[in-house]
Parts: structure tokens; C-alpha cells; sequence
């Protein structure tokens, strides 16, 4: 079997997060309000060696989220009680630091586009992944998340 270049990348980095010390981990904080969703990219993240604390209520993830705990937060736009822009900036104001990566199944995000400009006033990068994703594009988007 032949790999290419990008693969062989994905591999190592994996390769790298397994053989990583357990207390070394990198910690991701995922909220969707589909179980399955939260599930699936669970397993995915989880082995590649990243430890994964999941939730698909809002509320219970404000209480769980501590300024420095996590490294990344991967949040869905659309969820009941809060969408995914009103949580960032909650979760901003505990922690100034925290990155994100937002989900949604909406193909159009216009419906979001003053909170998008409220969450991301100044900043350029704008991290949004199209549900449904594949495991490889999840990891590159995390993996790249991680790295700035």
C-alpha cells in the first residue's frame, strides 16, 4: 500500500499522541447536543491519544470548563438553550487563551454572521468544520487549531 505524504504525516502525528506520557495529553472539551456526534468524535480524538471530556448540555459544560484546563474546545453552532457563539464567548471570559473549532450541519452560516463578527471581532482565523466530518479532516483541523 502506498501513502502519501499528507498521510504519512497524519500517521506520525498520531503515532507521536499515542506514544505521548499520559500526563502530557492534550485536553479537548467537545459540545454538541447529538449524542452521537459527541460519541463519535469522542472515540476518534480519544485514539489519537487526546483526552476528551464531552458534554451535550451547555450548562454542564460551563460548569465543567476551568481557565488552563483545556486545550482546545470543539463546540456546534446550533444547540437548544445556547448556540455554539453564545458558549465561546461564556467560555472566553474564564479563559482568554482557548481555542475553538465550530461544527455545524448548516451549509449557509449567514444566519450567524453578527455573532461570528461579535466572537471574532478582530482575529482572522475562523475555524468552522461542515458536519458531517471525516476522522482525517477532524484531525487536521485540530491538529492545526493546536499548532497556533
Amino acid at each position: 500500500m502506498i501513502f502519501s505524504s499528507e498521510m504519512m504525516r497524519l500517521v506520525l502525528t498520531a503515532r507521536e499522541k499515542i506514544d505521548a506520557p499520559k500526563k502530557s495529553r492534550k485536553r479537548i472539551l467537545v459540545v454538541d447536543d447529538e449524542p452521537d456526534i459527541v460519541f463519535t468524535l469522542k472515540n476518534v480524538l480519544e485514539s489519537i491519544s487526546f483526552e476528551v471530556v464531552t458534554s451535550t448540555d451547555v450548562d454542564f459544560a460551563l460548569k465543567k470548563f476551568k481557565a488552563g484546563y483545556f486545550d482546545l474546545t470543539i463546540l456546534d453552532i446550533k444547540m437548544p438553550k445556547m448556540n455554539g457563539f453564545e458558549l465561546y464567548v461564556k467560555l472566553k471570559a474564564i479563559d482568554e487563551e482557548m481555542k475553538a473549532i465550530f461544527l455545524s450541519a448548516l451549509s449557509d452560516l449567514q444566519n450567524y454572521s453578527v455573532l461570528k463578527d461579535d466572537v471574532y471581532p478582530k482575529w482572522g482565523e475562523r475555524h468552522f468544520v461542515k458536519k458531517p466530518i471525516e476522522n482525517n479532516e477532524l484531525i487536521e483541523e485540530v491538529d492545526l487549531v493546536l499548532s497556533l
